[in-house]
């Protein structure tokens, strides 16, 4: 049978989507990119924010359309809303013909199975498994995911109470996976977890993020490493020695701090104050001068008053950071912060979250400005459309989140690999370039 898939939400939520796509194909089903091709629809769901639920109904809905009108006999949703919400979304969505919820993704196989009245057919894979991932992301850039879940606790957070625990996986197996990433061409391994910054932790008693990042080192397919999600009060002089030292790790911190109100981050159970967060910053720039910092912040946590907002302003207009998001508090069922009596208005959250975008978007084109004659090493991911541009990026940019490099196509055979490129011009958030001989 012909199955196609969506992944909806984050690069981690996305692995299990490979590991699905791999269950499959491994059992000799065929997989297709077309969803009104497909015989079984699967889409795997996020549900961390209002936003990306609604994202989630809406697509499952749609997708629902195909059932009788196409090739549709099954469709599948899986996935953190389904762990969320398995039983109303049961009643609610009745064209489901199953839900699977993070819980039973060690029956997974078992239960498409059952739905295709197939409980005699011989599986050559059973499991979803990381060793047999499809690797969606293209031919040169893989996620890898070091850890499951998270016991950081912070009040606005659901994925706790979705993920569970913060649970490292063995070193050893990491570096299997990478090793087979490796194999396959890879030549950019994204380290994720929801905090990479505690992997170990749990197993080892100490972080082992600087080790793994080394031992990643080693394999020489690989050009390009970075890791994503650091926590501030986590990040080590360790670790900052270890991207400082380590030609292969890009230099590039991904830093979520929220906030940088002490009375904000208090009240989010954060572990840092604004001024630890300020020092940590200052510490990075100054070990690593042509370090680029990313960071995601939240406005209108219940409580969050003009002069916590004022604070939050004043320190992103300081221009510390390269790359910067933005997420309007999003009240999550029972999660601590969802009970605190003083919710902010929506128009209020809109006007800050707008004040906050325009003085990080004069930041950022500032900072693109300054790239401008500088030479960059660029990895050549795609064709535009017509085929006039090629598609890349810097280690200042992560994929699909951050910008790009466009660049006069004068060179054939370059998607894939390496090349330098000087910067000659910006487009909002991305620049433009020209390839060097």
């Amino acid at each position: 049978m012909k199955v196609g898939f969506i992944s909806l939400g984050c690069s981690k939520n996305l692995i299990d989507t490979e590991m699905a796509i791999g269950l499959f194909k491994n059992n000799n089903f065929e997989i297709v990119n077309d969803v009104k091709k497909a015989e079984i629809i699967v889409i795997n769901t996020c549900g961390f924010i209002e936003s990306a639920k609604q994202e989630a109904i809406n697509t499952i809905l749609e997708m629902a359309e195909y059932k009788g009108k196409g090739a549709c006999k099954y469709l599948v949703v899986m996935g953190c809303l389904v762990q969320r919400y398995k039983e109303e979304l049961k009643k609610a969505i009745p064209e489901v013909d199953l839900f699977i919820t993070i819980d039973e993704y060690n029956k997974y196989w078992d239960k498409i199975l059952e739905l295709l009245s197939k409980p005699n057919f011989k599986s050559q894979c059973e499991q979803l498994e990381y060793m047999n991932r499809v690797i969606t992301t293209g031919n040169t850039t893989a996620y890898l995911k070091i850890a499951e879940g998270c016991s950081n606790r912070c009040t606005y957070c659901a994925i706790p109470y979705i993920r569970g625990p913060y649970i490292s996986r063995p070193i050893e197996d990491v570096l299997e996976e990478a090793n087979m990433l490796a194999q396959k061409g890879i030549k950019e391994i994204i380290v994720i977890a929801q905090d990479t910054t505690r992997y170990g932790e749990d197993i080892y008693g100490e972080s082992k993020l600087s080790e793994l990042l080394k031992e990643l080192c080693k394999i020489k397919e690989f050009e390009w490493i970075r890791f994503l999600y650091a926590y501030p009060e986590a990040i080590t002089d360790e670790l900052i020695q270890t991207v400082k030292e380590n030609d292969k790790i890009c230099n590039y911190f991904d830093i979520p701090i929220q906030h940088i109100s002490d009375i904000v981050l208090k009240r989010m159970n954060r572990r840092t104050t604004g001024k630890q967060i300020e020092d940590l910053i200052c510490k990075i720039k100054k070990e690593i001068p042509d370090v680029i910092l990313r960071t995601s912040l939240i406005v209108g946590f219940p409580g969050e008053t003009e002069e916590d907002f004022k604070k939050l302003y004043n320190f992103v207009s300081k221009g510390y950071f390269d790359k910067l998001g933005v997420f309007m508090y999003s009240k999550e069922d029972g999660t601590p912060a969802a009970r605190l009596k003083e919710q902010i208005h929506h128009n209020t959250k809109k006007k800050r979250y707008n004040e906050i975008m325009k003085v990080a978007k004069e930041n950022s084109n500032e900072k693109l400005k300054s790239y401008k004659g500088n030479i960059y090493k660029v990895l050549i991911e795609n064709l535009s459309f017509d085929g006039k541009f090629y598609i890349g990026r810097t280690y200042m940019d992560i994929p699909d989140t951050d910008g790009i490099v466009i660049i006069k196509n004068t060179k054939e055979n370059m998607i894939g690999k390496f090349t330098d490129c000087k910067i000659t011009g910006t487009n909002n958030y991305d620049l433009v370039g020209e390839l060097l001989n």
